[in-house]
């Protein structure tokens, strides 16, 4: 077991003081059978005249602020501490119909899987790309295949940091060869929906360990991959930027259909557009020793 410490820092600077809208937070994490809270802490500066904690339909935990007072800037400066158990090398039972692929969902969980089911910006060449990594006949291990998809987009597709919010189609992300975390992810959600298989984009954390041989990449921001639901298993993790399979390194904050749903932080203010200078995020997961 791990014990993390996530800082989320991200400052608002304007021209000139102006007014602000709802602000709506994800940075608190998911606790689980393997995450769990141990504290938290979040200042605002200016700070809100209402701060509102709600969960939203997936039980995602969101803090929801509104203001008064007019600035120059804006500060949301998250603080998480939390024991993160990790499973190195996890070994899923699945179901037996579940182990091969092609396998039907069960008629009881198709309902609750509709969504997670739905393409939702389907491309004939993701789906084309997809089946490629099929056996030319019959069936093939499941999770091979997944964990084949997770290491090919690994492999071939090159990692890039982008700070414009939005996504990239699985399309273009095809096209491109390239992407963001969250475009890998949105493109695997895709391409695993074109097979049959329910999938959801989830966003969060990653702990890059300062070691000579740590390889990860998406630290100092926040980050995304996708899960895949396997009967016998539940919702598993894949992220393709990274090829982890598991929870490796891995802290969820939200999940959703859909990329947008889970954005950290978004919110509006008052006053002219011009106004608006710029935005500065910094994240940083750190690993908490404990004293000898």
């Amino acid at each position: 077991m791990r014990v993390l410490t996530v800082r989320h820092l991200t400052v608002y600077r304007y021209a000139e003081p102006v007014g602000f809208g709802e602000h709506r937070m994800m940075f608190r994490p998911r606790e689980s059978h393997d995450l769990r809270l141990v504290r938290s802490r979040l200042v605002i500066v200016p700070q809100p005249s209402q701060l509102l904690w709600r969960h939203d339909v997936f039980d995602n935990s969101v803090a929801v602020a509104t203001f008064s007072a007019e600035a120059s800037s804006l500060t949301f400066d998250s603080t998480v501490t939390l024991e993160h158990t990790e499973i190195a090398l996890p070994d899923y039972q699945l179901e037996a119909p579940a182990v091969t692929f092609p396998f039907s969902y069960a008629p009881e969980d198709r309902p609750e899987l509709i969504r997670a089911l739905e393409r939702m910006e389907p491309d004939q060449e993701v789906e084309r790309w997809a089946r490629s990594l099929l056996p030319k006949s019959g069936p093939c291990e499941t999770m091979e295949l997944l964990r084949t998809m997770t290491h090919r987009i690994r492999a071939e597709f090159s990692y890039s940091h982008r700070s414009q919010r939005g996504v990239q189609s699985p399309g273009l992300t095809l096209q491109r060869r390239g992407g963001t975390c969250r475009d890998f992810a949105w493109f695997m959600i895709d391409a695993v929906r074109s097979l049959g298989f329910a999938a959801r984009f989830v966003s969060g954390y990653i702990f890059v360990p300062s070691t000579p041989d740590a390889t990860e990449v998406g630290g100092g921001a926040t980050h995304a991959w996708l899960q895949v639901y396997l009967p016998g298993a539940g919702w598993v993790d894949f992220d393709p930027t990274n090829s982890i399979i598991g929870n490796r390194n891995l802290i969820r904050v939200a999940v959703a259909w859909r990329p947008e749903h889970v954005l950290p932080l978004w919110g509006t203010f008052i006053g002219w557009g011009r106004s608006a200078l710029s935005m500065h995020v910094d994240v940083a997961v750190t690993e908490e020793f404990a004293d000898a």
